[in-house]
């Protein structure tokens, strides 16, 4: 997972969803992409597992503003929010779920 985007940030009314009380798993999705669906599962898990983390999963291509202000190039992009929003990490494809706790270490 790569690091910061320093500056960008996310609120419930743009993630459709509110935020994890102490983070949140943004997921980018498309329709006809099938590591989407094992990206879905390992965040819900990841999820499940961690109290306070909510995973959020968006079409991309209902929120073109949104991948476009984000700078999402491809599906599935994970993108980790803190409590307030920030985006503290972001990954593009099927992420390990080893990769995705230890992300979640930088936004609690």
């Amino acid at each position: 997972m790569r690091g910061r985007d320093d500056g960008k940030r996310l609120d419930a009314a743009e993630l459709g969803a509110d935020l994890g009380e102490r983070a949140t798993l943004v997921q980018f999705s498309s329709a006809f992409c099938a590591p989407c669906r094992a990206t879905r599962r390992v965040l819900g898990e990841v999820a499940g597992m961690v109290p306070g983390v909510t995973h959020v999963e968006i079409d991309a291509e209902a929120q073109l503003d949104l991948v476009r202000r984000l700078d999402i190039l491809k599906t599935p992009t994970v993108l980790v929010l803190d409590a307030d929003g920030r985006v503290v990490r972001r990954a593009t494809g099927q992420p390990r779920k080893a990769d995705v706790i230890a992300a979640l270490g930088e936004a609690v």
